[in-house]
């Protein structure tokens, strides 16, 4: 099934130390570009996180966000007893030497105030939670895979479209080729009235012929209509089609840059012009395709 590279996945779980909350982020790209934006995976860990991502989400510019909300309350601050002697000691002799004295009240209360006598403990996840937020992890990167899933079906459903479209403009522009043909005979005979004097009817049919085939588009038209149908199959049978439907599609711009450049119509050339825009319109998204 087609994948789009846009996604976003979000997942969370419960462990003893608390919650803990995963969300993946990606966006196109040509390879696995992957940034862990966390302090919770350990740095030995690291590597085997990105292989994991990159297992399941194949390729794209990745982001991982993480998060512990930490249940245990007592592991969260401290008091630094040498510095709170410290300042203890310091201010309860300036207190004596005051014209009134402070209770010991206040005395805790201004001391628990300075500088670094509260001290955050940092809590270790790299032992205690690294296999939940492993599972954590491989749940948002499916999550993610999901979302993609989903924009990849409405993606393939444009590119489809898209293909249409230039075949319809295709068909269309057949229609001016006898025309055109016609404009030629006409513009050359116009030329030799011009001329007066004999005319060699063989030798013009010659050169009518030769400016013909010169402008003669049929294998341009098959070729186009090849590669829409290898596109379009390519669309619907491969996995992970988005490098190959770019290479078909730069194939697709060559045969009908080649059109245009044979055209020698004004209204064949404006089918030639749609083409071109629908063409532009596939390249972007294919951009976007896993």
């Amino acid at each position: 099934m087609l994948q789009s590279m846009t996604g976003y996945g979000k997942a969370e779980c419960t462990t003893e130390t608390g919650k803990i909350t995963v969300e993946i982020r990606s966006v196109n790209g040509k390879n696995a570009d992957i940034g862990l934006k966390t302090q919770l995976i350990p740095r030995e860990n690291e590597h085997e996180v990105r292989q994991l991502i990159s297992k399941i989400l194949v390729r794209g510019s990745i982001d991982l966000f993480a998060n512990l909300e930490s249940t245990r309350e007592s592991t969260g601050k401290s008091i630094n007893k040498d510095l709170f002697t410290a300042y203890y000691n310091q201010i309860r002799d300036i207190n004596k030497s005051l014209p009134e004295s402070l209770s010991e009240a206040d005395l805790l209360s201004i001391i628990l105030r300075m500088p670094d006598v509260i001290e955050s403990q940092k809590s270790s996840p790299d032992t205690d939670i690294w296999e939940s937020l492993k599972a954590c992890i491989t749940d948002a990167a499916n999550a993610l895979n999901d979302f993609r899933s989903a924009e990849g079906k409405k993606l393939g459903e444009e590119l489809k479209k898209r293909v249409a479209l230039i075949l319809e403009n295709l068909t269309q522009a057949e229609q001016f080729d006898e025309e055109r043909a016609q404009l030629v005979r006409t513009r050359l005979q116009s030329k030799l009235e011009e001329v007066k004097g004999s005319v060699d009817f063989n030798r013009f049919e010659q050169e009518i012929i030769y400016y013909l085939e010169k402008l003669d588009i049929t294998e341009e038209k098959v070729r186009l209509r090849q590669h829409c149908s290898y596109f379009l199959e390519t669309l619907d049978k491969e996995d992970f089609p988005g490098k190959k439907l770019a290479f078909i599609a730069q194939e697709m711009g060559r045969e009908i840059n080649t059109l245009g450049s044979k055209a020698n119509h004004a209204e064949m050339q404006r089918k030639v012009v749609m083409m071109k825009d629908e063409l532009e319109k596939i390249k972007e998204q294919t951009l976007n395709v896993l």
